[in-house]
């Protein structure tokens, strides 16, 4: 197996390095990397905002800020073998800090943005795993690292399915980012029909999920040909919910093992991300409050799509709940050959629901955690 490193400039914003990434989805998009399944993959990542906030910027200027510029991604990257109706198993070996980030509050952005209307910014300050700042005193918060956003590519069918039911929610009145070539990198015809990085998908996405630190397994079903894997929005810690709209947001640099699960995704039938952990959390995080997430533990997600309709909710949690917890019943089924009435039982007694996400509009994300050491 081969270790691959993807080298950028943590300090220049995607458009001065547009061979290094992307901020929008597209298959058409080309890889800037192709390996092999077992390989292991080195990545540096920009800040979800793309450069534009720097330690001494001020929330006066948070109104300039250019959304069009996020998420900017490392990728894609190019998995030989693997094929649409595999998953893409995602190892996250480590994930290095920057020593800066920041929180803000975007007027128009965030869970409650028809309350919150001020710009706010808090500058963070990361040492020994532990980030202070003047803007919140006698706050310290632990490390837990992770990537925000990690998915694969969806195929040119599945994009014309996003946009479809989005542009119908957008008319309904939801709130909804539809493409835009405004910010858009690469430039050129795909931005007009490439969906935004904003919310997650069936191809992950920007998940927000913050249990998916070092020494977890992501689990993202493949659409395209080679999977196209990218990364980026890497979050020194962030609370379950993301409510401002923002976590404690940094550059990084993200270390992962890339392998392909041949056909699992056309057995299982897993449209959704999922990911686990085989051992126990020994990180001391913020993690240690979560009983779930003591040990070793499987865990599905679900987004506001009705599975069976096809119709997109917005920031619906309860049908984004309905399907986390329909994906877990149907993982244990197949999993440990339990009925379905017998897996909804053990999910009442044994899983825990986490809303992973709330602003990323328009698609929630809800969480189902399952220990696995209550198995035999």
């Amino acid at each position: 197996m081969s270790t691959f490193m993807i080298e950028l400039d943590q300090h220049l914003p995607l458009s001065q390095q547009p061979n290094k990434g992307h901020n929008r989805w597209h298959p058409d998009i080309p890889p800037i990397q192709v390996v092999k399944p077992g390989d292991v993959v080195v990545m540096n990542t920009l800040d979800a905002f793309d450069c534009q906030i720097v330690p001494d910027t001020q929330a006066s200027e948070l109104k300039q800020v250019d959304l069009g510029r996020v998420h900017p991604l490392t990728g894609p990257i190019y998995v030989e073998g693997a094929e649409p109706g595999d998953i893409l198993a995602v190892d996250v070996l480590n994930i290095e800090a920057s020593p800066f980030a920041y929180t803000v509050n975007i007027p128009g952005f965030g869970f409650l943005r028809d309350s919150f209307r001020e710009p706010f910014i808090v500058h963070w300050h990361i040492d020994n795993n532990v980030a202070t700042s003047p803007d919140l005193p006698k706050v310290r918060i632990q490390g837990n690292p992770f990537m925000g956003v990690m998915g694969t590519s969806p195929s040119h069918e599945l994009l014309q399915v996003i946009n479809e039911r989005e542009e119908k929610l957008k008319r309904q009145g939801g709130a909804v980012e539809l493409p835009s070539e405004h910010g858009a990198v690469p430039t050129g015809h795909l931005a007009s029909a490439a969906v935004r990085t904003i919310a997650p998908h069936e191809t992950g996405g920007n998940v927000d999920i913050k249990q998916l630190t070092k020494g977890t397994t992501v689990y993202l079903p493949v659409y395209v040909h080679g999977a196209l894997f990218s990364a980026g929005d890497a979050h020194f810690a962030q609370g379950d919910n993301e409510c401002c709209g923002t976590a404690i947001e940094m550059a990084a640099t993200l270390t992962v093992r890339l392998r392909v699960l041949k056909g699992e995704a056309s057995r299982t039938g897993q449209r959704d991300i999922s990911f686990s952990r085989s051992i126990s959390n020994q990180s001391g995080n913020n993690d240690h409050c979560l009983s779930s997430l003591h040990g070793p533990f499987y865990a599905t997600t679900g987004i506001c799509v009705d599975r069976e309709t096809g119709v997109n909710y917005s920031e619906n949690l309860t049908s984004a709940t309905k399907n986390a917890l329909w994906n877990m019943i149907n993982y244990i089924h197949q999993k440990y050959g339990y009925s379905i009435l017998q897996a909804y039982c053990l999910c009442s007694v044994a899983v825990d629901f986490h809303v992973s996400q709330l602003p990323d509009i328009p698609n929630v994300l809800v969480s189902a955690i399952l220990p696995l050491d209550i198995f035999e």
